[in-house]
């Protein structure tokens, strides 16, 4: 009988507790860097901060794997707390592309200090410009807490986007009380990670420390702001009831309200924005009302962007997989759409969506090039971006997810895309994802003549469409802070 090649059980276990060792050094440097001088460490796109040991860990290896560049946590430390040594100014950087650069050039530099001095030049000794924005969130419905919970976690020192006061219909003691629990708790993305305390007396919230005033309103107009204290605040209406220019001008009427962002595709004159795609287009000095578009608009967006740019598109037709949303009746009732009026949870529902309509405010050029409709199915959240694409140029299948995976990890649309590889993902796998595209790669179909392509994108139509709503928020609130990706 062959004998079993005996592997070094204790060696390999050794390792793996260095490196979790390691990893809790780590942590503690992130938060250092996060809450004493505001700096952001994050690895190939993905999140640091409020991370977990294994959570870290997968992250190296998502590093190895997807990123093919192999860094150990012990390499990430050493640039981390070198970096908490230096006078770098309030940033966002990325440390997984920091330590595999001083890999591959350490033998050019005489110290990790010598080494970042030179990548981090632009970022050390700048002094930080950044006048934090006030922030009001009008409604609290599933995007309204959802962005409550990411300006929180986002908060850091408070030197960019303060979540001051959250407007809803009532704020009685059960009234804050309810919204308090659903704040919480949430069926789809888990417990909010955190402290949520009711000030019923002083008709607030207080959240991670943060107090955030429950205000009542029947109208945009009739809320006095400054009386809380908040000026020259950023208004994020996740309502979906003001829709046009004219509507939403009336927050501005408001006291204490200098700027107002709509969570959903606009109307009239005001600017639909991708971030990431066409958020440069807008004058953040000079306007004052803008719309994030809609989350499928923001899914599919960059991977358009992307393939026309380095392919060309003569037409498409775009397919979304959508889950239910509130929009649709539980139970079969009347509805003003129809068969939205069908049951959400028993049925696949044809209807209609604004993909094909946004083109002509975000990629203009490519308006009157698709044709666009929409499957609701009866999943609580996490969609499917299906683009049938006619390109002008020969490819073939590795070609194509070789461009997506360049952009999902290089240049200005790294926050946009992941690039996903997983045989086994399904929508599941996707809720909490912070980009608003998640490419398929093992679902792209190449047709025989090799100019008519099938791509398939998820997202995360809560979450990652609010990340997407954040990113823009500090876009023309201009607290963006400097960046090393």
């Amino acid at each position: 009988m062959e004998k079993v090649k005996n592997t070094d059980y204790q060696t390999q276990l050794n390792d793996w507790i260095e490196q979790e060792k390691a990893a809790i050094d780590l942590i503690g440097t992130i938060g250092k860097l996060w809450f004493e001088k505001s700096i952001e460490l994050i690895l190939f796109r993905n999140q640091l901060v409020d991370r977990s040991v294994s959570e870290i860990m997968n992250l190296h290896l998502y590093a190895k794997n997807i990123v093919k560049k192999t860094i150990s946590v012990q390499d990430t430390l050493a640039i981390a707390q070198e970096i908490n040594l230096l006078d770098v100014c309030p940033s966002r950087v990325d440390i997984g592309k920091l330590a595999f650069e001083f890999l591959q050039e350490k033998d050019k530099h005489a110290s990790v200090t010598d080494f970042l001095k030179h990548k981090l030049v632009d970022l050390i000794g700048t002094k930080s410009t950044i006048t934090p924005k006030d922030v009001v969130l009008y409604g609290f419905g599933r995007i309204g807490r959802l962005a409550a919970r990411e300006l929180i976690s986002q908060a850091g020192k408070g030197e960019q986007l303060r979540l001051r006061a959250i407007v809803t219909r009532g704020n009685s003691a059960d009234d804050i009380t309810k919204r308090a629990d659903l704040l919480r708790t949430d069926s789809v993305h888990g417990n909010f990670p955190g402290t949520v305390i009711e000030d019923l007396e002083n008709k607030a919230l207080i959240i991670n420390g943060h107090t955030v005033h429950m205000i009542d309103a029947k109208n945009p107009e009739d809320v006095d702001y400054t009386a809380y204290g908040i000026n020259n605040a950023l208004l994020i209406d996740n309502t979906g009831v003001f829709r046009d220019d004219v509507e939403l001008s009336r927050h501005l009427k408001a006291k204490g309200i200098d700027k107002v962002l709509l969570t959903a595709p606009a109307k009239g004159n005001v600017p639909n924005v991708v971030h990431g795609v066409n958020h440069e287009t807008v004058d953040v000095k000079t306007q004052q009302i803008f719309s994030a578009a809609s989350c499928t608009t923001n899914a599919i967006m960059p991977i358009l962007y992307v393939i026309d740019k380095e392919l060309g598109i003569e037409k498409g037709h775009i397919e979304t997989v959508h889950s239910y949303t509130n929009d649709q009746n539980l139970l079969d009732n009347y509805h003003k759409k129809y068969r939205r009026g069908r049951s959400a949870a028993l049925n696949m529902v044809i209807t209609e969506t604004g993909a094909e309509s946004a083109l002509k405010k975000v990629l203009p050029h490519l308006a009157g090039k698709f044709t666009a409709n929409s499957v609701r199915v009866p999943t609580p959240n996490v969609s499917l971006a299906i683009l049938n694409l006619n390109i002008k140029k020969e490819v073939t299948r590795d070609e194509v997810n070789e461009i997506i995976r360049n952009y999902a990890l290089n240049g200005a649309l790294v926050e946009q895309i992941q690039y996903a590889f997983s045989n086994e993902l399904v929508s599941t796998d996707i809720v909490g994802n912070p980009c608003p595209s998640v490419f398929d790669s093992n679902a792209t179909i190449i047709s025989p003549d090799k100019k008519s392509i099938v791509l398939y994108v998820w997202y995360d139509n809560e979450y990652g469409y609010t990340r997407q709503v954040i990113r823009f928020s500090k876009h023309i609130s201009e607290v963006r802070r400097a960046i090393y990706y």
